[in-house]
C-alpha cells in the first residue's frame, strides 16, 4: 500500500475520535499536527505511525483518554505495526486551526 493511501486511513480513522468535551472530531478540530508513516518494518509490510497532536488546553483532562483512543482505532487499520502519540503544545491550539466544518459545527461562523 502506498503512504499516501495509508495516511488517508488514517485520517479517516481519526475522525472518529472526539474529545468528550466537544461534539467534532480531532482532526477537524486541527489537534492533529503531524502524521509520519514510516518505512516498512517487517515483511508483513507494516508500518509505524507517529502522530503529532495537541489538546485544546494544556489542563485537558480527556488528553489521555484521547491519545489512547488514536492508538487503538490507528492500530486497528491492518498496514499499522505500532502508533506513537507525541502530544505538543507548540504551536497553541487556537480556533483558527479548525475546519470549516468544525466552526460550523461548533457556531464559529
Amino acid at each position: 500500500m502506498e503512504t499516501f493511501a495509508l495516511e488517508e486511513k488514517i485520517v479517516e480513522m481519526l475522525k472518529t475520535v472526539y474529545d468528550p468535551e466537544i461534539p467534532v472530531n480531532v482532526y477537524d478540530l486541527g489537534l492533529i499536527y503531524k502524521i509520519d508513516v514510516g518505512d516498512k518494518t517487517d515483511e508483513d509490510g507494516k508500518h509505524e505511525v507517529v502522530i503529532d497532536m495537541t489538546l485544546t488546553a494544556p489542563s485537558c483532562p480527556a488528553g489521555d483518554f484521547i491519545a489512547e483512543d488514536i492508538r487503538i482505532k490507528v492500530n486497528s487499520i491492518k498496514e499499522v505495526k505500532s502508533t506513537n502519540i507525541n502530544i505538543v503544545f507548540e504551536p497553541e491550539w487556537n480556533q483558527d486551526m479548525m475546519s470549516e466544518e468544525a466552526k460550523l459545527e461548533l457556531g464559529f461562523m
